[in-house]
């Protein structure tokens, strides 16, 4: 299965066949898109729970700011400035940036982004250095890389997360 390429992807955002927006034609790298960090944050709630597991509802505090200080190891939810729409035919996934990784700031999407998923992307943050690190609004921070299925597919995503545009805490609790 392909990756796409700097000029499918640029053909595909053009005929709207991939909705990005906001997009911005100098975050379309060699072979993937940089998404930038939105201004909203979630924290679970550690005076509400003292432990977490899988059918309980997860408590958060939801934080607005267009900057965050993230403590030494310590974790947080954030989501891309970006809306994105996956069609039928591709997937994708989020890795960090090489350079914001050498920062030791661990960003991650748990898993694939499948096809037809439409939303924001909810990321999740860990800083696995002994300082702080400061997350700032509109700063780039990961990179999306879309590959092509080996056929489309006849119904896409429509799972607990379609349709997201805040950021979302687990909704493993949900599952049977």
């Amino acid at each position: 299965m392909p990756i796409l390429s700097r000029e499918t992807i640029l053909e595909k955002i053009s005929s709207r066949e991939i909705v990005l927006r906001p997009f911005r034609e100098d975050h379309v790298q060699p072979a993937s898109v940089d998404l930038c960090i939105s201004d909203d944050f979630l924290q679970v709630d550690d005076s509400q729970q003292s432990v977490i597991d899988f059918s309980t509802e997860i408590q958060y505090k939801s934080v607005h700011a267009q900057e965050i200080i993230l403590p030494p190891k310590s974790f947080i939810l954030a989501k891309t400035l970006e809306y994105l729409e996956v069609p039928l035919d591709l997937t994708a996934f989020v890795e960090g940036r090489s350079s914001i990784g050498r920062l030791g700031l661990f960003i991650q999407n748990a898993g694939w982004i499948d096809s037809g998923f439409k939303g924001t992307i909810t990321l999740e943050l860990f800083n696995a250095n002994s300082v702080p690190i400061r997350l700032q609004a509109g700063k780039r921070v990961c990179q999306l890389v879309f590959m092509t299925l080996d056929r489309k597919l006849k119904q896409g995503y429509s799972g607990k997360y379609q349709g997201q545009l805040d950021v979302t805490g687990s909704r493993i609790n949900h599952e049977k």
